[in-house]
This record gives C-alpha cells, structure tokens and sequence, in this order.
C-alpha cells in the first residue's frame, strides 16, 4: 500500500511538472525549446545539491536553515583561495567544500549533543556564515575567470555541464543511501519516532550530526557550482535558498514532520521550482510578481504536506 501511494506521489509530481512545461510553452511560444531546456537543465546543480541535503535533513527531523549563507561562504572561500593566496582552482573549490561540511558539523553538534532544536541553530549559523563571506570577500565580488567556468558550462559534445553531471550522480547516490542502506533506515526511523528508535538501539545523536554536515558539505558544493556558473565569488550569493530547497524537498513529498522523503521527488521539485522561475522571466514578469508566486507555491506546498500527513494518519 505504501509503495502503490508512493508512486501515486511520484506520478503526480511529474504530471505537474509536465502541465507546468505545457502551459508556458503555450503562453510563450520560445519557453519549448532545446535552448530553453538547456538553461534550465545548467541553472540546476546547486540548487539540487542543497536540496538533497535538505531531503536528508528533513527525513531526520530537522531542518537548516543556513544553507544559502554557507552557499555564499563557500563561494567567497573558493574566490579568495584562488585569487588572494594562488591556490589551484582544485584546491580552492575542495577548501569551499570543506568549510561548509565544517559548518555542517557545527550544527550538527550543537543540535546534537546540546539538545537545541536545529532551526535556531541553524538560524544562527545563518547569521555567521552570511557574516564570514562578506568578511572574507570585504563586501566585494571577486571575479575568478574562465578556469572555473568550465565546471558550469555547457560541454560542446551533450550539451550539459559538468556541474550537472555531478548533481545528478549525488542525487542517484543519495536515493541508495536513502533507500538501501542501514544508514537510510535509521534515519528514517528516527525522524517518525526518535524514541521508539533510540529504545530500539539506535544512537540518535551521531545520525543526526551527520545528516546536518551532509547538508553542510551539499551547500560547500552548491557555492562551487555558484561561484563557476557565475565565473565569480558573490558574497550575496545564495540569499533565500534555503526556502527554495525546502519547498523543493516537500514538493517532492518530502514531510516536514519528519520520518518521510524521497530524494527522487526531491529532484522533480527542483525541476518543478526551475521551470516555473524560467516560464515566469520569458513572459516577463517582474521581480515583485516571481517572488509573489514562489512564495505561494511554497505556501502550497506544506499545506499539502499537512494534508498528506493528515490523511496518511487515518
């Protein structure tokens, strides 16, 4: 029963996800077209990665709300790495990826092992790492160039970036451990019950550590792909992200009281999110106006959630 109301789920979302290609495509005659499906298709990574993180997150529990500030930390590190101390581009995007799994970590202790709930934490650490970019940017744009563009653009042979390749191999490889691993399994376990889980053996603090640095590192990547779609380190970068990974991840069926998710459904609520935003600049409209109607799918989107959950109850 549960997987026949999975795939009913799924089978929505992409139904949805098809009638939003359709409509645009009616109101604007360019919207259904290979150059169209690229840009959206290379405009994906970062948000992606963020919203697995934010999947996993949100299975356990939680939630963070810190991920678009260590986005644009992580995109000011890679900046300052490779232009102010010479580093190679390598280096400097393992140094972005590595200070957010570092901030990860902080959230994930604090909210671990201090008993705190994660959205304060992670509402502080908000505040931090939004601070700590424009600090280590001084509030200026660092232009990288050309040598980590290619990361982002689209590759002459299919078309696609290598930045998307990888999100789509994070996103298969976290659908596994989601779904075939022990690790998935407990989890899943404690964001339904964290008592009955921890009475049933499962050391509760150290899975929900980890998924917060996992989420870190998700956002440490997410700056990468940031700073190389825009050849540059934006210490702006990422400003209300975490609200889009969020509706993505609940779009996708993912709950927000935990215990359900489905990183796959994540994925199609991030493509849903990105056709929408694309559909929404070619008609022209206005940044008051897109702002207006992802705010209201956001909206939308949990209170269907609270209605599944409602009625899955019953």
């Amino acid at each position: 029963m549960n997987w026949v109301k999975k795939h009913l789920e799924e089978n929505f979302i992409i139904t949805s996800l098809i009638a939003l290609v359709l409509l645009f495509s009616i109101i604007t005659p360019n919207f259904f077209s290979l150059t169209t499906l690229s840009t959206v298709l290379n405009q994906l990574p970062a948000l992606t990665v963020i919203t697995v993180g934010m999947t996993l997150v949100l299975i356990v529990g939680g939630i963070d709300l810190s991920v678009g500030s260590i986005l644009g930390l992580s995109a000011a590190i890679v900046g300052a790495a490779s232009i102010s101390l010479g580093l190679p581009i390598w280096a400097a995007c393992l140094l972005g990826i590595t200070a957010g799994a570092l901030c990860g970590a902080v959230n994930g202790i604090i909210t671990s092992y201090f008993a705190l709930p994660s959205f304060i934490v992670t509402l502080g650490m908000l505040e931090i790492a939004r601070g700590l970019a424009y600090t280590t940017t001084a509030s200026q744009t660092l232009y990288i160039g050309p040598q980590i563009q290619s990361i982002a653009f689209p590759m002459a042979s299919s078309g696609v970036s290598v930045a998307l390749i990888i999100a789509i191999c994070i996103v298969a490889g976290a659908h596994y451990l989601l779904t075939r691993t022990i690790f998935g399994r407990y989890i899943t376990a404690i964001g339904t019950n964290e008592t009955a889980a921890r009475l049933s053996g499962i050391e509760t603090k150290p899975y929900r550590a980890i998924v917060l640095m996992i989420s870190g590192a998700m956002a440490g990547l997410g700056g990468v792909f940031s700073a190389a779609y825009l050849g540059a380190s934006d210490p702006n970068a990422g400003l209300g992200l975490e609200l889009s990974a969020i509706a993505a991840a609940v779009i996708g069926g993912t709950s927000l009281m935990g215990g359900r998710g489905s990183v796959i459904g994540a994925f199609l609520g991030v493509l849903i999110i990105a056709v929408l935003q694309n559909g929404l600049a070619q008609i022209g409209a206005t940044e008051p106006t897109k702002r207006l109607i992802t705010g209201s799918v956001i909206i939308i989107a949990v209170l269907f959630d609270r209605w599944r959950s409602k009625h899955s109850s019953e």
